[in-house]
């Protein structure tokens, strides 16, 4: 008997009971799997340079599956970023403590994050991505321009918060592209307390320090 023509997507991505291809059925972990797999690509070449194809390889699953979950690789890959809730919960507890030290916490919050491998592949998609997509940036700029950072310069109590969180979040982004993205050494392999030490003076001064104005 042929094959109905009326089959949702999710129906032709499984395949016979005798068949064994090593994909995984359609099944709410199959889900988390295409997410996981997701974040690795994104993280990996960017969002123009990851396929659905190499995507459903990775979380072994027939790629219709994913236009099944997600709808399409835009849906995806905002699926796959969402910021994790660590990341924000993380700011809340930064203006705890002494006020002249502020930068050092926010330094070596970003920067353990960032090495964590559960998160990592979420901010290099970002990052890889933002230069040639449009949901990217709105991404990425949102968690600068609107997120915690910002929330934590105006905390601090100093003026001209928008611009110190800015100038603060530009830096460590910059860290960040060199250490994860382009591997630039040494900053690629020296160890966090290096870059805490080294860093957390310069995050102070633009979170709690007098800024320069530029003269008439």
């Amino acid at each position: 008997m042929s094959a109905s023509p009326g089959r949702t997507a999710r129906e032709r991505g499984r395949q016979p009971s005798g068949a064994r291809t090593g994909r995984r059925p359609g099944s709410s972990p199959t889900r988390g799997s295409i997410l996981e797999a997701s974040r690795t690509v994104f993280g990996e070449r960017g969002y123009e340079g990851a396929t659905i194809r190499l995507i459903a390889s990775r979380a072994e699953v027939d790629p219709a599956l994913i236009y099944h979950y997600f709808g399409s690789k835009q849906q995806l890959f905002v699926a796959a970023m969402e910021i994790p809730g660590q990341w924000r919960s993380g700011f809340l507890t930064l203006a705890d403590g002494p006020r002249d030290r502020i930068g050092e916490r926010l330094v070596r919050l970003m920067l353990g994050t960032w090495e964590d491998p559960a998160v990592r592949p979420v901010f290099m998609g970002l990052m890889r991505s933002a230069v040639t997509d449009r949901h990217a940036a709105d991404m990425l700029r949102g968690l600068l321009a609107e997120g915690p950072l910002t929330a934590l310069a105006r905390a601090t109590g100093s003026p001209d918060g928008d611009l110190r969180a800015m100038l603060a979040g530009s830096h460590l982004m910059g860290i960040a592209m060199l250490r994860f993205v382009l591997r630039v050494e040494p900053v690629a392999s020296a160890d966090i307390e290096t870059l805490v030490r080294m860093l957390s003076p310069a995050i102070q001064h633009y979170l709690t320090g007098e800024l320069a104005t530029a003269t008439p």
